[in-house]
């Protein structure tokens, strides 16, 4: 019989239910498409891509999707490759007018066609952002291809430090900013800062939560809080989940308490910053639900659990491969 668990309520003390893009049919199957056309994934791992409903903006939606480019591969490359992925990635973001050789990892061009579709409608204050966050996420990936290949398990402080970046929220978050020129003076201030920091925890702390059954299934919860909670005081898994709801309890307070601070500077600039603000509390709101609703996570029992709050957790078993879903449009809200 398998062993039951019990789920922490992760947005009972959320104040900002979901809100869905209407701008969601118009781009669905272009960005699908789109992203197929690399054949990056196997046929496995493309009949689960495939059967994903996912909304967003185009850009948006191309971005979530290389996410998942970058996963698919980094997941199942050696260090040093990873790092080659970096610096394709990173050599076709800085120059997306460049032609990429041929014979090279599909993630350089999916790069590039990502941000020439990108480039030209945003503001050169979120293409200076952009850049630096989506190369802090890369470097993070390449230190999780490292911890994997040492079969290195951190502690929770440094786990904390490398899964912030491994999450993607803050170049998410970027894609809010792209028609916005919010100068660095305000993005830089104290309330912001945590804010958005508040955020990404939040978003992986939810994430791993959702994702242990899979990954544990699958021998893959080494990066996972769970896990390292689990090793690091000696806890069962029920008592450690009850650890991960419990920090989640404590950063969504703090959260909803600071956003009353956010300051005033007068003019569109507020609107702007109301409107970026709003928005990292609608990826919190997006990512809690999309991993109930997705099967990516829960299989076919993600409504149930999310409605019941109890989990039977999987076997153990071995895995080949894990393929990907794409996030559905409410990630950014």
């Amino acid at each position: 019989m398998s062993q039951i668990v019990h789920l922490p309520d992760l947005q009972g003390n959320w104040k900002w239910p979901r809100r869905i893009n209407p701008h969601t049919e118009e781009i669905r199957q272009e960005s699908l498409d789109w992203a197929a056309s690399f054949g990056a994934f196997s046929p496995r791992a493309q009949v689960a891509f495939d059967k994903c409903n996912f909304k967003q903006l185009r850009c948006s939606n191309d971005l979530m999707n290389l996410f998942f480019i970058v996963d698919e591969y980094s997941d199942k490359s050696s260090p040093s490759d990873v790092w080659d992925q970096v610096s394709i990635s990173m050599d076709a973001l800085r120059n997306p007018q460049k032609p990429r050789p041929e014979g090279e990892w599909v993630g350089g061009e999916a790069t590039r066609q990502f941000w020439a579709r990108t480039y030209p409608i945003s503001t050169s204050t979120f293409h200076r952002r952009f850049i630096d966050s989506w190369e802090d996420y890369l470097h993070g990936v390449a230190q999780q291809a490292e911890d994997r290949h040492a079969s290195y398990v951190r502690d929770v402080d440094s786990y904390l430090q490398v899964r912030r970046k491994t999450v993607g929220v803050i170049p998410s978050l970027n894609m809010l900013e792209m028609g916005m020129d919010i100068p660095d003076e305000v993005m830089e201030h104290p309330v912001i800062r945590e804010l958005m920091s508040l955020g990404s925890d939040l978003v992986f702390i939810s994430n791993d939560i959702l994702s242990y059954n899979k990954e544990q299934a699958s021998g893959d919860d080494q990066r996972n809080i769970v896990t390292i909670v689990m090793r690091e005081q000696a806890l069962g898994v029920q008592q450690a989940i009850d650890w991960a709801g419990q920090l989640h309890d404590s950063k969504t307070e703090r959260f909803n308490e600071l956003y009353l601070q956010i300051p005033r500077w007068g003019g569109p600039l507020d609107w702007e910053v109301q409107t970026f603000m709003h928005g990292v509390a609608q990826l919190v709101s997006g990512n809690v639900q999309w991993s109930y609703e997705s099967e990516r996570y829960l299989g076919k029992r993600g409504l149930e659990v999310r409605a019941t709050g109890v989990l039977h957790l999987s076997p153990k078993y071995s895995m080949d491969e894990i393929g990907p879903v794409i996030m559905d449009e409410t990630i950014l809200g």
